[in-house]
């Protein structure tokens, strides 16, 4: 019976002994089973640290080995047990190729994790004010997109090395067709980098009103190649990013504080106490205001129809409605105390003088 066990246990099949195989198959089950218990024991341990720690990272760990699927255990133990019997030299090499695939495939992801927790620590931050943000949410989902993109190329490169492609001639072909496509693309291509210049300089950001040439708007959103602008008259506007970074803009949404000039132009006919009258009218109409600081009101000139005075003020309110809203304010108090003065406003008048004398 011992004779017959032993012989079983010798029997050889494709190269391989019964007993090969059984201390294969007994070391595929053992690894599977290690693992299985390793990782339950180790998020369980690192979840217990986790609540009694502030910090993100060890969250970030358990959600990187979480997201490793049986699948990658499987075959990491397939590969451990196959090691202990002969395989044809093209099963070893193919199994071996699928092996580092998926290894390469859950480190690539890993590494998405940490770039995704990365660029979301940087766009938490606030700025000094703790409201404003210091980066764009847009420019960050712009550069997470160009990170991984660039990651996962380096990942089918390194995959393709390791089946033995020649992938100095594959990077010297890719060099020359991305040369044309670049010929091809160039539009495009200045509106990619244009894109990752308003990213790195921050001209503006999504929320600030700014004005391009003719055009004003609140800005919506910063894509890769082009950005959306709100208008005053409520139509969307979209402008190339190219086109952005070669033109003057005027941002309004960092203006600490707005200066205005208006000028006021009253009859020739007003009497002079009454136009001693009018700079302290003005001066009482803009400090009626919140947040209005007056600069300057002086009768700076004798127009054609009218006497003109400058008045300057400051407003501290980079809004440009709440803007509006004041200088409204500020006319109607004008309006209303010339009224009780009896102080005209001019407007544009020609007097005709006609000689009736005879010849």
């Amino acid at each position: 019976m011992n004779f017959d066990y032993i012989e079983i246990l010798n029997y050889s099949f494709l190269g391989n002994s019964v007993k090969a195989y059984l201390i294969a198959f007994a070391v595929f089950v053992f690894a599977i089973i290690f693992l299985k218990i390793f990782k339950q024991i180790a998020i369980r341990k690192m979840e217990k640290i986790a609540e009694k720690t502030n910090i993100e990272i060890d969250d970030l760990v358990i959600d990187i080995i979480k997201s490793i699927k049986w699948g990658f255990y499987l075959l990491l133990s397939l590969y451990l047990a196959l090691k202990f019997i002969y395989l044809p030299e093209i099963l070893e090499k193919v199994i071996s190729y699928i092996i580092f695939a998926v290894l390469v495939y859950y480190i690539v992801k890993a590494i998405q994790k940490v770039i995704d927790y990365g660029l979301k620590k940087i766009l938490d931050k606030t700025g000094e004010n703790g409201q404003e943000k210091l980066f764009d949410p847009s420019n960050i989902k712009l550069l997470s997109k160009a990170l991984k993109v660039i990651l996962w190329l380096v990942a089918v490169i390194l995959i393709l090395q390791n089946f033995g492609y020649n992938v100095s001639a594959l990077l010297a072909g890719l060099g020359i067709g991305g040369i044309a496509i670049a010929f091809a693309l160039q539009n495009i291509l200045g509106d990619i980098f244009a894109s990752f210049c308003i990213f790195l300089d921050k001209p503006f950001q999504v929320g600030d009103f700014i004005i391009v040439g003719a055009d004003m708007g609140t800005v919506k959103k910063i894509g890769i190649k082009s950005t959306r602008i709100q208008t005053l008259q409520g139509e969307e506007m979209i402008i190339s990013n190219k086109e952005l970074t070669n033109a003057r803009i005027n941002n309004y949404k960092t203006m600490e504080k707005r200066r205005i000039v208006f000028k006021i132009g009253v009859t020739y006919d007003t009497p002079t106490e009454k136009l001693r009258k009018i700079p302290e009218i003005i001066k009482k109409a803009i400090d009626s205001v919140e947040q209005a600081e007056v600069d300057r009101v002086h009768f700076r000139y004798f127009g054609d129809s009218s006497l003109d005075f400058e008045s300057v003020y400051y407003f501290n309110n980079n809004d440009y409605q709440t803007h509006l809203d004041s200088q409204q304010k500020i006319n109607l108090t004008i309006k209303e105390e010339f009224e009780k003065e009896g102080i005209e406003f001019a407007y544009p008048t020609q007097t005709l003088f006609v000689n009736n004398s005879k010849q």
